[in-house]
């Protein structure tokens, strides 16, 4: 479980970490409306990640699982749908208000993706070259 822990802790980390390095990246290089959707995707992805560990660390411990069993479960579902309804709407209305520009929204998206991707690769070099040795 600490492994798992580690793992999710550096994920949050590198999520913004990412995002504030393609925001400054996109802000310099690139138009305003593709700065905005790199700025604006990655804000609404981070945040909803860290919402999402979060909601699970205070929710899942052994006392309450046993206390509240499966509508625990289903509170995480609802509390987690309710997040990406909004998100999608906001989602929605920056692309049909012509806001941000589609791609530039798609990167800043991505971000997560990102980290989960690095710390995958981290992960598997960690564990063949542990096991290598």
């Amino acid at each position: 479980m600490a492994d798992l822990e580690k793992i999710v802790n550096f994920v949050t980390k590198t999520n913004w970490i990412l995002f504030l390095a393609t925001s400054l990246i996109a802000l310099t290089a690139m138009p305003q409306k593709v700065y905005l959707g790199v700025f604006i995707g990655g804000l609404i992805v981070a945040v909803n990640f860290h919402l999402l560990k979060q909601t699970v660390i205070r929710n899942i411990c052994h006392e309450r699982v046993m206390e509240k069993g499966s509508s625990l479960v289903g509170n995480l579902l609802v509390k987690y749908y309710i997040r990406f309804a909004i998100s999608g709407a906001v989602i929605f209305l920056l692309i049909s208000n012509h806001i941000v520009h589609p791609l530039g929204l798609l990167a800043g998206l991505s971000v997560v993706v990102a980290s989960m991707f690095i710390a995958t690769v981290i992960e598997l070099t960690r564990i063949l070259f542990k096991e290598a040795v």
